[in-house]
Order: structure tokens, then C-alpha cells, then sequence
């Protein structure tokens, strides 16, 4: 199985002894370290190669939402905090997931789940061969060609330098960032509706005051595209 790297990063100790054992329990994962404060886990980014990131937020000297804004390129970020209310700060950073301490198994569970489909997805991304039209087009994945129906498509997720496609059958990746792909006369009829984050209005169920549903599913708002969900 191929392994993804990650270190943690918390400053209080009966914390991050608990991240380090369920960590350790992930196949796919390979914990290269964890530190006690952001300065620590600067110094060694500059010389190792990390995927994924596991991040308190309320650290002395810098807190973990200015560690993750100063770090460029940015690995995968899982923000693990005892408080609640830096939800929409983490989402607006565009971060992968935000975990509650005390850690439940479960919940990290779900997280794990999401980061092994991730790097799946990423395995098997490609490019963008063609369009059909304006009803669908075609993205490589593998050796193969995959035909997608624009009606089919739920919402579009960055994932760095790839993109999720996320449909009513099953979810695809490709090598394209968000920005990217909605700069297309293709998908200029979806709305971005967060950093991470663009729909299609038809899909809407419901809409509050920071997520709107998506066919069941919850997805975060951003404050500066609320304006995009005016009809």
C-alpha cells in the first residue's frame, strides 16, 4: 500500500499522545514527526516532504490558522482544536477537515475515509480531453476516457492542484484547479460558493445562514461569495 506522510502538530501533551495513536492506526499513513509549536514544524518542513498536516489552532507565539496561512506550498491541512468557533476561520482557509477535541474515533474515522479517497482520486486523475457540446464532456482517468453529463454534476471541489468532480453516480478527479476550471465558457453557469467549493443553483435544497445542502449533502459558504447565491 502506498504511504502519505504527515506530522502533528499540538502543543498540549495528553493531546497529541491521543493524535499520535490513532494516527499510527491508518495503513496509509506515515507519521514522519510531531511537535509541540509551529516553529518546530516550520523548521522541518523546509527539508521534508509532508502530505498531510495535522493542526492544532490555539498554540502560544503563533496560532495554528497563521502556521497553515504562512506555508507555501500548503500540505493537506486537518485542523484538530478544543474550539469550536474557528469552524468558519478553517473552512475559509480552505483547509481538508475540522476535527473537535476530545477526538472522537468515529469522527476521525470519517476523516481518514475522505484523505485515503482523496489520494485515490488523485491516482487517477487526468486531464480534460474534450467537450461534447454543452451538455458533457470527457476526462482521462487511467488508460480510459470517462464521459460526464453536466446534469449529473453535484459540485466541484479544489483539492489543491486538482479538482473533485462530484456527481450523482460517483466522483472523479482531474488536474485542474477550481479557479481553472470555472474560467471555462464550459462551466460558467456554476456558482462558487466558497474557496473550495462551486454549485449548480438547480441542486440546492436549502440555504443557511453559513452552508446550503446539496442533495443532502452540507457544504460550507464563504462570507465573500454569499453575494454569488442571490437569485
Amino acid at each position: 500500500m502506498l504511504k502519505h506522510t504527515c506530522i502533528i502538530v499540538d502543543d498540549d501533551t495528553v493531546d497529541l499522545l491521543m493524535n499520535v495513536s490513532m494516527v499510527r492506526k491508518v495503513p496509509f499513513l506515515d507519521l514522519l514527526g510531531t511537535f509541540s509549536s509551529s516553529l518546530e514544524a516550520a523548521q522541518f518542513l523546509q527539508t521534508n516532504q509532508v502530505e498531510v498536516l495535522f493542526l492544532d489552532i490555539d498554540m502560544p507565539e503563533q496560532s495554528g490558522l497563521e502556521f497553515w496561512q504562512s506555508l507555501d506550498p500548503k500540505p493537506i491541512c486537518v485542523f484538530i482544536t478544543a474550539h469550536p468557533e474557528y469552524a468558519l476561520d478553517s473552512y475559509e482557509s480552505a483547509a481538508f477537515d475540522f476535527l473537535v477535541k476530545p477526538l472522537k474515533s468515529e469522527r476521525f474515522e470519517r476523516c481518514v475515509t475522505r484523505l485515503q479517497e482523496h489520494f485515490l482520486l488523485k491516482e487517477k486523475s487526468g486531464l480534460f480531453d474534450q467537450f461534447i457540446g454543452s451538455e458533457s464532456f470527457f476526462i482521462k482517468e487511467g488508460h480510459e476516457q470517462q464521459r460526464i453529463n453536466f446534469k449529473d454534476v453535484l459540485y466541484l471541489e479544489a483539492l489543491g492542484d486538482y479538482t473533485k468532480i462530484v456527481t450523482t453516480l460517483k466522483n472523479h478527479c482531474v488536474l485542474s484547479t477550481l479557479g481553472s476550471m470555472l474560467s471555462m465558457p464550459e462551466f460558467g453557469h456554476f456558482t462558487r460558493i466558497h474557496r473550495s467549493y462551486a454549485i449548480q443553483k438547480f441542486f440546492i435544497e436549502k440555504i443557511g445562514a453559513s452552508e446550503i445542502v446539496v442533495r443532502g449533502i452540507s457544504l460550507p459558504i464563504g462570507r465573500k461569495y454569499k453575494q454569488n447565491l442571490s437569485f
